[in-house]
């Protein structure tokens, strides 16, 4: 990719010149030869470099500088000094500059100074795409729903956000807690620091406290090394506690205690380190109800609930699930482009006991059985047609649709089995077991 650099002087013999030195070093050059026509090739072009002289006839080019840095922060400015005004160019680089040169002296120095610029500006803008594609990925914008019950919790995390408190979310599961975890962090001072979840119910207790804090080596049996606490790896960035309401009492006192001064110690240390982390815990019990009831700690609950924000289930934000569901078969990019109406009307009226985990799970399915290009009501699961013996979220559902999907394929496959166990990416022992579970 050729980098554009800009040149800006009022010299035309100097401009010219200058021009085609950079233009020999594979650069595109952009000609300007005062203030107003260097910042009309700005709003025009998109610019790496730029090069302009500290005196034009209609401004200052530190005035340029100023404005380049304010509207366009990513672009690199070298400027040109006169003999003898070396110390317009020092005062330029304080201000923002990446380099100065003196007019006639530096010719031979100038194609190397604007690489280097040329670089740092495409560095810079390489950074700003990433950051880009992190923030749509992580941030607000990856939170899908217009309904007035989730755009209320979008703006009460967005608001505490930048702050540095304590935040609890809660909400049933797969509602979206650590979503909303992700994007208050992604929002935050704290962005360019690590994100580190931890599952409070997925461990023991033994092994959470070791997870969360560390341990040196031989603390225990099977302590070979020492091994860093997700509490230290958070360090400078966010620690989100997910399911707090499921860990051990006696662990929650720890916790507690790190909470107040952010100081812990390893297991088998005696040494205290020190973090700078923010804490945002999750939960799907009502913790101010088990506070009361002494299955939660109380002066844990309030420390952690310095700003509480509740996630709406999906039954609550019914409007958005039409958004939804088709984020979700966008987002497969299969042959399966739409829902037709009847399906979306059974999807509306269903009651999303999983929330949003559960119909993104639904959705996935019915597109992997489908044969055309939409999702008919044939493929939702039997609870979808009033079948009482199929509940939202039992497994029995999933082993259905399973069912019916190894019998379409041996029905593609023309009945033979090992093309069928090829086309389903399983080994022809699987399907001869599964045909023989489903009764096929």
């Amino acid at each position: 990719m050729k980098h554009n650099v800009l040149v800006i002087d009022d010299e035309d013999r100097f401009r010219e010149l200058l021009s085609r030195i950079i233009g020999l070093e594979g650069f595109n050059v952009i000609q300007a030869k005062n203030l107003k026509e260097g910042l009309k090739e700005l709003e025009n072009n998109f610019v790496h470099v730029v090069v302009t002289d500290v005196k034009l006839p209609d401004g200052s080019g530190m005035h340029l500088l100023e404005k380049v840095k304010q509207k366009y922060p990513l672009i690199e400015v070298i400027v040109i000094t006169a003999y003898g005004t070396i110390q317009d160019g020092v005062n330029a680089m304080k201000q923002g500059a990446f380099d100065y040169i003196t007019k006639g002296d530096d010719d031979d120095k100038i194609h190397v100074m604007v690489e280097r610029a040329a670089e740092k500006a495409q560095m810079q803008y390489k950074l700003r795409h990433l950051e880009q594609r992190v923030d749509d990925k992580y941030g607000f914008k990856s939170i899908v729903g217009e309904s007035e019950a989730i755009q209320e919790a979008v703006r009460m995390a967005k608001k505490v956000a930048t702050s540095d408190m304590s935040v609890l979310l809660q909400g049933e599961t797969g509602t979206g807690k650590e979503l909303f975890a992700q994007a208050i962090h992604q929002a935050s001072p704290r962005k360019g620091g690590p994100f580190v979840a931890l599952n409070c119910s997925a461990f023991p207790k033994d092994m959470l406290e070791s997870e969360m804090f560390g341990f040196k080596e031989g603390a225990f049996t099977g302590a070979k090394e020492s091994k860093k606490g997700l509490i230290e790896e958070a360090d400078g960035g966010t620690l989100f506690l997910d399911e707090i309401g499921d860990m051990d009492i006696g662990l929650q006192a720890k916790l507690l205690r790190f909470l107040k001064n952010k100081k812990f110690t390893k297991l088998g240390e005696t040494e205290e380190r020190t973090v700078d982390i923010r804490v945002i815990a999750a939960t799907n019990k009502d913790l101010k109800k088990e506070a009361n009831e002494d299955t939660f700690r109380d002066d844990l609950y309030y420390r952690l609930a310095g700003f509480e924000i509740d996630i709406p289930p999906l039954r609550d934000r019914k409007s958005d699930i039409p958004l939804l569901a088709n984020f979700f078969l966008k987002r497969l990019n299969e042959r399966v482009r739409r829902i037709d109406d009847e399906a979306m009307n059974l999807l509306l009226s269903y009651s999303w006991q999983g929330n949003i985990r559960e119909l993104k799970n639904i959705i996935e399915r019915s597109a992997i059985l489908a044969e055309g290009d939409a999702i008919i009501p044939e493929l939702l699961p039997p609870e979808f047609h009033g079948d009482s013996s199929f509940k939202s979220g039992n497994p029995n559902s999933l082993k259905e649709m399973e069912r019916i999907h190894i019998q379409r394929v041996l029905e593609q496959a023309e009945g033979n089995k090992t093309k069928a166990a090829e086309m389903l990416e399983i080994g022809t022992s699987t399907l001869y077991r599964k045909i023989d579970e489903y009764n096929l």
